[in-house]
């Protein structure tokens, strides 16, 4: 069996009008679309992640500072910094 047929005028006007073009189309800004979503979630992501990595860092370093200056005190010497340079209390 010939999966290719000769098809009538009669039934060639049954048959629905989507041209490949638009099926091409729809594809190609169906793709477009998916891919700026998936570029906004990884870069939405690393943004997050260098922020958290920074603060992580920022906090290691008060940290440190505070039990070298004055080792009795630290945790209140990083409450102190941390509220004064805008952050909020553990």
């Amino acid at each position: 069996m010939s999966s290719v047929r000769l098809v009538s005028d009669s039934e060639r006007e049954l048959l629905p009008a989507v041209s490949a073009s638009e099926v091409f189309s729809w594809a190609i800004c169906s793709y477009i679309a998916i891919g700026a979503m998936c570029l906004a979630m990884i870069g939405t992501w690393l943004v997050w992640f260098s922020t958290s990595l920074q603060h992580s860092f920022q906090e290691d370093q008060i940290r440190t500072s505070c039990q070298r200056v004055m080792p009795d005190t630290a945790d209140r010497c990083f409450d102190t910094v941390v509220i004064q340079r805008g952050g909020v209390r553990r």
